[in-house]
């Protein structure tokens, strides 16, 4: 499979799932049936709460309420406690491999958690629009968003939905995450009473009413039902748009309907040369509007432009007098009062440089959000939706705004707010929606990876403030084209830098980690071994975000003097550790740099290991063509292997892993070619196998 955009090959067995069936007497054992998964493993050091203990029990309770309320469902549910997601994905892949139920599945509801609550979000849907049309018809606290699928793939994470849609087959069904509270996520602190209250039970009600909605949708079927029924009746395989409303509601509809509809705003706009040039319509006046909507649209593009940019400049300058990074990461107020006012900044100055009329600016904001509606409908991506709701929202500013002024007068505040009331709605869900994406974004930096300095170290900084930056061109750009008469003047803008100043200077004195915003750091004790010999011990001290060790040895100078036998810690080049230390947990190691490691004692390890794990050649045979080598990994006194990777450098023809099916090489900084396999799983048996 592809992890983190590297492929590696996995082995496992003797996992443990458990799993459930509740149907009414009369059901047939292959008759089609709704999937409910989640998994009850952790990652190694975390409780596990959230992640994913509240799945077993909205699973648990929402079992208990179907056995008690003396509802029958139609068709089977399928619970799977499944648990092996952490060791990727393999409880769901051995349970879709293996079990016979797996064949009857029609549908699948697959609930996780990467935060500790707040509304479940769904992040994927598919294949095809009828999973997520059910979820907007029948969802209680509705928060769905199909352009979150689009930004999927850049979060550094995975879940079950992949193997249940994607990988292993092509069962349609939803993928429903926590994913506010992100800061204890995969962390000890992931505990019961860092859940944030309501969520499960607001998850749980969602639940009951799409297990109910699904098992009644005469589209569960089963894979060659499904297959049949695509080609006789040409069903839509395309992903479709919806969005909730402030959790209230859904909006929904399908592909083939946003073609139409996301198309009216770019029809709109090619009309206006002609409605603005109307009665008196000459080549001349056609070009003349035309060139001025041409302004007001690069205008308008400019000062979006600006609008991210200077944050991002805001952001990298402070870097340069302060050594913290992520100065907001546990106080995120501190982006908006920093960024915020720098934005504002650069979507006003063009307006102070550049003098177009009001027409111009209006009517080219709304050729701008109609080109950037058409550009997503092309891409085939789903975000189009906004820029949409904020274009026909503008139309309707507009249109009662005319009419206002011509009762009121042209500069009466009054008329401004003729324009403004119409697009509160849309305004609203900007702020909703944008919202909510910083306050993500910024707990989920803290997990992201460190990148090698010195440019690694402004990377986040530069991200979230060009984040708010596009928040706030979203949020604000819609009003731009109106108040920008009141707003765009110098000392406005210099009472914006000012606060932009006071705020730089202020959240450069605050820590960036608080108790309940966490760094993340990672520990491992590493035995280098030769047979019965320990040749090598250390510690391995990595990072995953832009603050680096030396940060934290300086912060906690208890553990440098522990680290170095209660003298002053130096992080001399000796101490430089590669990824190829970290091999164990590949491919996670390449979030990190700036890896170090340090002598540690040997003694310890064998109280409880008396044999060491080995490898060794069993036998090789050859033929005309190849060589084939059996070999055996020896557990020694392990008797369960969390994760093991094998790196096996060098060309192979074939090997007994993944059914003799050999993956693409990996090549690291032009080296020869390297193939991974991970290895899970708890038994006395040894691992064995050939590489040919």
């Amino acid at each position: 499979m592809m992890f983190l955009r590297h492929r590696v090959t996995l082995g496992y067995r003797n996992h443990k799932n458990i799993v459930m069936r509740i149907s009414s007497n009369v059901s047939e054992e292959d008759e089609p049936s709704l999937l409910v998964n989640g998994h009850f493993d952790s990652p190694l050091g975390s409780p596990g709460a959230a992640d994913c203990g509240s799945c077993v029990a909205s699973m648990l309770e929402l079992s208990r309420l179907m056995l008690e309320s003396g509802w029958i469902p139609p068709r089977p549910v399928i619970f799977l406690f499944n648990g092996a997601e952490e060791l990727f994905l393999l409880g769901s892949h051995g349970f879709m491999k293996t079990h016979k139920w797996s064949s009857t599945v029609g549908a699948f509801i697959n609930i996780e958690a990467s935060g500790s609550g707040g509304a479940d979000l769904v992040c994927q849907s598919g294949p095809g629009s009828w999973p997520s049309r059910i979820y907007a018809q029948t969802a209680k606290y509705p928060m769905a968003n199909s352009v979150a699928q689009d930004m999927f793939g850049i979060i550094p994470g995975d879940t079950d939905y992949r193997i249940f849609a994607e990988d292993v087959a092509k069962i349609p069904g939803l993928d429903i995450i926590f994913v506010l509270g992100g800061y204890f996520y995969h962390t000890s602190y992931d505990t019961l009473e860092n859940l944030l209250p309501g969520s499960i039970q607001a998850r749980g009600e969602n639940l009951f009413n799409l297990v109910k909605a699904f098992t009644n949708s005469p589209m569960l079927l089963k894979e060659s039902e499904r297959s049949n029924k695509a080609v006789n009746e040409g069903i839509d395989d395309l992903r479709a748009i919806f969005f909730d409303y402030l959790t209230w509601f859904m909006i929904f509809y399908p592909r083939d309907v946003s073609l139409i509809i996301h198309s009216l705003p770019v029809a709109i706009f090619l009309l206006t040369p002609l409605f603005l040039s109307f009665p008196n319509i000459t080549m001349i006046s056609l070009f003349r509007t035309v060139l001025d909507l041409a302004r007001g649209m690069l205008l308008h593009a400019f000062g979006v432009i600006l609008a991210i940019v200077v944050p991002a400049m805001t952001a990298g300058l402070r870097l340069l007098f302060t050594k913290n990074a992520m100065n907001w990461f546990a106080h995120p107020c501190l982006a908006f009062f920093m960024f915020v006012p720098a934005s504002l900044v650069g979507l006003l100055l063009p307006r102070i440089i550049w003098g177009l009329s009001e027409q111009s600016h209006f009517w080219g904001a709304f050729g701008l959000y109609s080109l950037v509606t058409l550009a997503y409908m092309l891409a085939g991506l789903s975000g189009g939706f906004l820029t949409f709701f904020i274009s026909m929202s503008l139309l309707l500013g507009r249109f009662i705004s005319s009419i206002s002024r011509k009762q009121l007068g042209q500069q009466s505040p009054k008329s401004l707010f003729g324009y403004v009331i119409p697009m509160i709605p849309c305004l609203l869900y900007c702020l909703y929606y944008g919202g909510f994406l910083i306050q993500f974004l910024i707990e989920k930096m803290g997990m992201m990876g460190s990148l090698p300095k010195p440019y690694g170290h402004f990377v986040p900084d530069i991200i979230v403030g060009a984040m708010v930056g596009l928040v706030v061109g979203w949020c604000f750009g819609p009003l731009a084209p109106i108040v920008s008469c009141w707003l765009a003047k110098a000392s406005i803008l210099h009472g914006f830098l000012q606060i932009t100043v006071v705020a730089m200077a202020v959240s450069s004195q605050v820590f960036p980690y608080s108790t309940g915003a966490p760094k993340r750091v990672v520990l491992q004790h590493t035995f280098v071994t030769d047979a019965s010999n320990i040749v090598e011990s250390n510690y391995g001290f990595s990072v995953v975000d832009a603050n680096s060790l030396e940060f934290v040895f300086n912060n906690a100078p208890e553990a440098a003097k522990w680290l170095k036998d209660n003298s002053e810690l130096s992080l001399k080049e000796k101490y430089r550790s590669d990824r190829s230390t970290w091999v164990a947990l590949y491919p996670v190691p390449f979030l990190f740099s700036g890896s170090l490691k340090f002598p540690a004692q040997t003694e310890e390890i064998r109280k409880h290991h008396q044999h060491f794990p080995q490898l060794v050649v069993q036998k090789t045979s050859s033929n005309n063509w190849n060589r084939r080598v059996h070999l055996q990994l020896s557990l020694g006194s392990l008797s369960e292997v969390w994760t093991t990777s094998l790196n096996i450098t060098g060309p192979l023809s074939n090997w007994s892993f993944a059914d003799n099916t050999l993956p693409a090489p990996q090549t690291v900084s032009g080296g020869p070619p390297s193939y991974i396999c991970r290895l899970t799983g708890q038994s006395n048996e040894n691992w064995s196998f050939w590489l040919e």
